[in-house]
């Protein structure tokens, strides 16, 4: 089996309008067999003036966390797979939670940043934690399952010769507001699936992992699935080289056609 993966992030039409720096950041890593991708879209509001640095933050603490399982577990992957399936939800879900925290309170306190205070004069973390509000996606493909983790909003998607799917249903997602891993407890609003990939299944196929600006840029949920249909289907004409060559001024242009917001997308094809 054959991989190819590649991504971009673009700042939204609105964005580049009112000269804000792109909030949406993204990460791949490659722990031999197994593929981590991270994508991760920082609120942007006047709430959230480092949200941009929370967007790193987040992609960079998903691969680690994830990097780290892959690595203790590189002889055991059945008991990984057991572990995750479990476990993802609450310990896997903790463990990125605590640590983009941690990474957080570190970068603000080296920047020397205003800490604010509650009522009663200490040091509020949680108001700390705001000011980087930033929703995150992530996707480890092994060669046996793929794990998939979001909180907050964005897209993971499959897709190949008999349709299109949504690796997760966002279902506990808020409607116009959206999960954050600057909330307390953030953990308790992840989602997290596990599924199998045979290896004499469907090939080829893609995972197709975008921020919402992506989504939101289409009139309908329909409309967003066929244009993930359309990619796959100019990769299998055309090879996956079309993605690096187009894939930056195509998500342009899909900002500026639909929402304004930035978009980050990453595909990762199977062959």
């Amino acid at each position: 089996m054959n991989r190819e993966i590649y991504g971009e992030s673009v700042r939204g039409a609105s964005h580049i309008r009112n000269d804000v720096v792109c909030q949406d950041s993204r990460k791949v890593e490659i722990v031999g067999d197994i593929a981590l991708i991270a994508v991760a879209d920082g609120h942007g509001s006047a709430s959230c003036p480092y949200s941009k640095t929370g967007s790193v933050i987040a992609a960079n603490v998903f691969c680690r966390v994830m990097h780290e399982f892959a690595e203790n577990f590189a002889d055991h992957m059945e008991v990984l797979l057991t572990y995750l399936n479990r476990e993802g939800e609450l310990k896997v879900a903790q463990a990125i939670d605590a640590e983009w925290k941690r990474r957080v309170w570190k970068v603000h306190t080296e920047n020397k940043r205003e800490k604010p205070l509650n009522e009663d004069g200490e040091v509020d973390k949680q108001q700390v934690y705001k000011q980087y509000g930033t929703t995150l996606l992530g996707l480890m493909i092994t060669p046996a399952f793929i794990f998939a983790f979001q909180l907050g909003d964005g897209d993971i998607i499959y897709v190949d010769s008999a349709g299109v799917q949504p690796v997760i249903e966002g279902d506990k997602i808020l409607g116009t507001e959206t999960h954050s891993l600057c909330k307390g407890d953030a953990w308790r609003n992840a989602l997290t699936m596990i599924r199998m990939r045979e290896i004499t299944g469907s090939l080829p196929h893609l995972y197709f992992i975008s921020t919402d600006g992506f989504a939101n840029s289409y009139p309908s949920q329909e409309e967003f699935l066929k244009t993930c249909r359309d990619y796959f289907a100019l990769i299998r004409e055309h090879g996956f080289e079309v993605i690096p060559e187009n894939l930056k001024n195509w998500l342009t242009e899909t900002s500026a056609l639909g929402c304004g917001d930035d978009i980050t997308a990453v595909l990762a094809y199977f062959y």
